[in-house]
């Protein structure tokens, strides 16, 4: 996911803000002096203060842009970032000092004066440390902000999956009491019985982890069980689902239906055939799910949204900031589902 970036315009105000506020003592002098007739050495103040301006302007600039932007783009980790921002600055107010020592006389007309060198250095460290705080402040503004609009977002999408629940409302009830009639009818056909055993309870899990954001593994896996039951009743011995799943991660949490969307996508998009029965393995990998299968493209894809993987990505991101590994390395299609442990 890309890094928000604090916007420009409120980097440009802050810097400009601080530049005329430092040098807001030389501009009351230079008005004293041009107001009491010295107008020869306002000249060469004036050209000073437009100078120390433009300087505190770029520098500010810069200082703000490097902790609030730049070291987001290229360091993750805190500790590393804060030390190299703090490198990268004292080096940025070196150079800036150094170039004003250089442009000072050329500009000017007069080398900087030299009872100044020492407090013009204090003054530049004072702005570094105030704008290293500001730069966090804003950082902190922004993530804030996007944590506002991600929970909004959240609001509006569990608003339309309502909406569209109540446009698509069948009674359970009415459901599950036609699935019994349809076991007592079919009740000598044991196979038949077991698939509308199996389909109930799919139906019943489905109803019942609309309402929960996280459902724990072993749950998972009992709904993913009755799920490859239904698929073997049509696909039988052509597909095989290998769960191997350490005991210790039953009880961690993923969002529901998540490995029955994996599984349900591997059928949709692979050969499934006696020559080439689809297999899919489902293990647990340090603190993550993976479940992958062999790439065997069907000839004629299967009828789909193309969205599931890309739905359950953003479901990850907006539960917990987590994201899917996908990768196709040697010709597998391999998800890695991370898990969060129970509160």
């Amino acid at each position: 996911m890309a890094i928000k970036k604090v916007r420009q315009a409120e980097i440009i105000k802050i810097s400009m803000l601080i530049s005329i506020l430092v040098s807001l003592p030389k501009t009351l002098f230079i008005y004293k002096m041009i107001s009491t007739g010295k107008m020869d050495f306002a000249e060469v103040w004036i050209s000073d203060l437009l100078l120390q301006l433009i300087f505190f302007f770029l520098f500010s600039w810069l200082i703000l842009q490097l902790n609030a932007n730049w070291s987001y783009l290229f360091l993750r980790a805190p500790a590393l970032r804060i030390g190299a921002t703090i490198l990268v600055g004292f080096a940025t107010l070196a150079g800036t000092l150094k170039l004003l020592e250089y442009l000072y006389p050329i500009l000017a007309g007069q080398p900087i004066p030299f009872e100044e060198r020492g407090f013009l250095f204090f003054k530049y460290v004072i702005i570094w440390i105030v704008l290293f705080f500001i730069a966090r402040i804003l950082k902190l503004q922004v993530i804030q902000r996007e944590s506002v609009l991600e929970n909004e977002y959240l609001k509006q999408q569990n608003l339309q999956n309502e909406l569209a629940a109540l446009k698509n409302q069948i009674d359970p009830h009415f459901l599950f009491n036609s699935l019994n009639s349809l076991n007592y009818l079919i009740r000598d056909n044991k196979e038949a019985t077991a698939f509308v055993s199996k389909l109930s309870f799919m139906y019943r899990y489905i109803l019942q982890s609309g309402d929960r954001n996280l459902v724990t593994v072993k749950e998972e896996l009992k709904f993913l069980k009755s799920y490859h039951y239904l698929i073997k009743t049509r696909y039988r011995d052509r597909i095989e689902i290998d769960i191997s799943i350490d005991d210790a991660h039953l009880e961690k949490e993923l969002p529901p239906l998540a490995l029955q969307l994996l599984v349900e996508n591997a059928v949709k998009h692979n050969e499934i055939s006696e020559s080439h029965p689809l297999k899919v393995k489902i293990y647990s990998l340090d603190d993550a799910i993976c479940v992958e299968n062999k790439i065997r493209p069907r000839t004629t894809l299967a009828e789909g949204t193309g969205n599931g993987l890309l739905n359950l990505d953003k479901r990850y991101y907006l539960l917990g900031k987590r994201k899917l590994d996908i990768t196709t390395e040697n010709n597998t299609f391999c998800v890695k589902l991370p898990l969060l442990k129970t509160a």
